[in-house]
């Protein structure tokens, strides 16, 4: 049996990668950009970069932990960055990277139609609660 290397075996799971099994990354991955808070920061910073307390105004209902909890994890996965300007008070800027901006596209488009279609999602519910109560 012949010896594999460690950048073969990563290329391999590259190709066997599959979404639909709980364990893979990807699947892991889906499940954190799918999140509601997520989609709204990245959302917000598609405009440009922003200050914390900017993003907390632009997103109604995100609590200050949810928010800290959400810029963590993004800038974790290499979905924003995180600026320290030194002044008084302390600068802190989140903007994009070129990762995140690429989701930011598909996620933007996700907004944009629910903000489109959400009256036909509405009379769809109401269609649905009438004939099923």
């Amino acid at each position: 049996m012949p010896t594999t290397t460690a950048a073969q075996r990563r290329q391999q799971a590259r190709i066997e990668y599959d979404a639909f099994l709980r364990d893979c990354p990807t699947n892991q991955l889906l499940d954190r950009i799918s999140d509601k808070w997520v989609a709204l920061v990245v959302a917000a910073l598609a405009a440009g970069p922003m200050r914390y307390s900017e993003l907390g105004r632009k997103i109604a209902g995100v609590s200050p932990k949810m928010l800290t909890q959400t810029l963590r994890t993004l800038e974790r996965d290499g979905l924003i960055s995180r600026t320290v300007t030194p002044s008084v008070p302390v600068r802190v800027d989140y903007s994009l990277t070129p990762l995140g901006e690429s989701l930011s596209r598909l996620l933007t488009a996700v907004k944009d139609w629910a903000e489109t279609h959400i009256e036909e999602v509405h009379q769809s519910r109401e269609r649905y609660d009438a004939a099923n109560a």
